[in-house]
């Protein structure tokens, strides 16, 4: 990602329209933008700076910031304006909305790497580490972000082996801790029952069952096995780091059909 596709231009346009010389300075402030080569720009009833001197001067310094970096002073910027305006939500929304970005829980996401609608089908205690998992993602860490999509995981199978009394989900494999989770609240019995509503006879919706059990698995194996060998995922090779970011999806499928259902 290139590091020009990082937002900064509708946040300076909020930033412009919405607050002070003295307002902004005090946001940026929170960054790491360099406040020494700024300490020339001061308001003054005559012959002071103005924002679009403060503002092109900070933009002189984004111009040479990694992405990594101009990610973070971008999320710290929409954060620190919505607690001093907390009404500029909806207006951050409809900007980033327009140009491929989302600003979610004090994290700025590229759409396409999560659509954060999808929370609403998942168990929420699974929230907080999809969220990381995306934010990771975002700036190139594979390793954090499928680790952070396994913790969502393990959250809610923790909770499935105490309210079905599965036993130590510790002393379980992550493949093992799905499988259990998936027999316990009956997915496979539930889809076979939605099936045969629909009218499908035994020969339709048995392989299906069988095969999308067997896919979950798979999935879980594939989870398992890059999970443990964590210090290997580095995304240099183009199949590994599609690998990952499969396995991040799987990890949302797999949390939407872990919701208790008995």
């Amino acid at each position: 990602m290139d590091t020009n596709t990082i937002p900064w231009g509708p946040i300076r346009s909020i930033l412009t329209q919405n607050f002070s010389f003295g307002g902004i300075k005090e946001i940026i402030g929170y960054t790491n933008i360099d406040m020494s080569s700024l300490s020339n720009l001061e308001q003054k009833s005559q012959g002071g700076a103005t924002k679009s001197q403060l503002l092109s001067a900070i933009d002189s310094q984004v111009k040479s910031i990694s992405e990594k970096n101009l990610s973070t002073i971008a999320s710290i910027c929409c954060e620190e304006m919505l607690i001093r305006k907390p009404e500029l939500s909806g207006e951050l929304e409809r900007v980033f909305s327009r140009v491929g970005w989302k600003f979610s829980n004090s994290c700025l996401l590229p759409l396409d790497i999560f659509d954060m609608s999808e929370l609403n089908d998942i168990p929420e205690n699974a929230h907080e580490d999809i969220r990381k998992a995306a934010c990771r993602l975002r700036d190139g860490d594979l390793s954090g972000s499928l680790s952070a999509s396994c913790g969502a995981v393990d959250s809610v199978t923790v909770d499935i082996y105490n309210k079905f009394n599965l036993g130590d989900p510790h002393k379980s494999s992550f493949q093992e801790r799905i499988n259990k989770s998936i027999k316990a609240i009956g997915v496979k019995d539930e889809l076979i029952q939605e099936l045969i509503d629909l009218k499908w006879s035994e020969s339709e919706y048995k392989p299906l069952s069988q095969n999308l059990v067997g896919s979950l698995n798979q999935a879980a194996f594939i989870m398992q096995k890059l999970r443990s060998s964590m210090g290997d995922v580095h995304g240099t090779k183009p199949v590994v780091a599609a690998l990952v970011y499969d396995s991040i999806k799987w990890s949302l499928l797999l949390l939407r059909l872990l919701i208790p259902r008995k």
